[in-house]
């Protein structure tokens, strides 16, 4: 088990491998389908961004209202292959990699691979988990999508694997 603090430095990313299981602590950003069209939106028109994309780690997922006492309610992955249209161009402009659950596509691989960059899976079901390890949140963009805002989360601790490392390998391929 790797223990990594954000930002990951070009070095912490070489060093990772398809396979090595991390324990992922500091600030990562929420975003879904819904998220990523604006974002997009807001690239097109030559609009600031929410969150300086370099070197940020999105993830998947959408969190559910904190129950009391809580810093986030459930908050597990959804499936990264519906962000396949976004991630390479988020890759190219700087975006320090994502997280999320399921395959990529070999477009979104090659960019990864070309950006030296990874690809983080979390373990579906696992939403209470994840939301355990979320010790704050904010909302920082688009509230009207609710829980498909976009959300910057301070995480201790978060349980991932490298599913894609920057190589290009893919735990999925292997």
């Amino acid at each position: 088990m790797k223990n990594l603090t954000l930002p990951l430095s070009e070095a912490q990313i070489s060093e990772l491998n398809a396979g090595d299981c991390v324990l992922l602590s500091g600030e990562i950003y929420t975003a879904r389908d819904c998220a990523h069209k604006r974002i997009f939106e807001l690239l097109d028109k030559g609009e600031p961004l929410p969150f300086d994309l370099r070197g940020a780690i999105i993830y998947y997922a959408g969190p559910c209202p904190a129950p009391e006492g809580k810093a986030c309610g459930s908050c597990g992955p959804t499936t990264s292959a519906r962000m396949n249209a976004f991630a390479p161009r988020l890759l190219d402009l700087g975006l320090g990699g994502m997280i999320g659950k399921g395959e990529m596509s070999a477009e979104t691989i090659a960019a990864l691979k070309r950006n030296k960059k990874v690809y983080f899976a979390a373990i579906g079901g696992a939403g209470a988990t994840y939301g355990n390890a979320v010790k704050k949140s904010e909302c920082i963009a688009f509230p009207d999508l609710l829980s498909e805002a976009v959300y910057r989360l301070e995480v201790h601790d978060f349980p991932l694997v490298v599913a894609t490392d920057s190589g290009g390998n893919s735990i999925y391929k292997q």
